[in-house]
């Protein structure tokens, strides 16, 4: 499941990916849009600026704009980001790997090998979807 912080990103995101054309976009604006607490708002579009998506521009008409095209922008990027492991399971994650506490042997456990099919559809649409594809929709 998406937090709520992955969630305003890609809220957040959509909405400055439709505004591009008027430049940055202040904090205020979005918060309002999407009813997401300004100071909360700031922290999440601070870790996208830091993960080079987004740019700012400080001052009277500053505020936040895509540094990217929406298609450069890939929704596992984001979560990943922002929620950590897409995997289900810390077993079978790929940048985020830890054994199972409770399995003896991942080669034989069911669990684990279900769950790795599960991340790779999932990776393969994530992987694949962008924000541009959210615009479009």
């Amino acid at each position: 499941m998406l937090s709520k912080k992955t969630k305003y990103a890609l809220h957040a995101l959509t909405y400055l990916g439709k505004h591009r054309e008027e430049g940055a976009i202040a904090i205020h604006d979005i918060s309002e849009e999407h009813g997401i607490s300004h100071k909360f708002l700031e922290n999440i579009l601070l870790e996208l600026k830091k993960a080079a998506m987004l740019g700012s521009k400080k001052g009277k008409g500053g505020g936040y704009y895509l540094i990217k095209e929406p298609s450069e922008i890939p929704l596992s990027k984001v979560i990943r980001l922002l929620d950590g492991p897409i995997a289900m399971l810390p077993c079978v994650s790929l940048n985020y790997y830890e054994p199972c506490d409770e399995c003896k042997d991942e080669t034989t456990c069911g669990i684990h090998r279900v769950m790795i099919r599960v991340r790779d559809e999932t990776l393969k649409i994530l992987e694949n979807k962008t924000l541009e594809d959210i615009l479009k929709e």
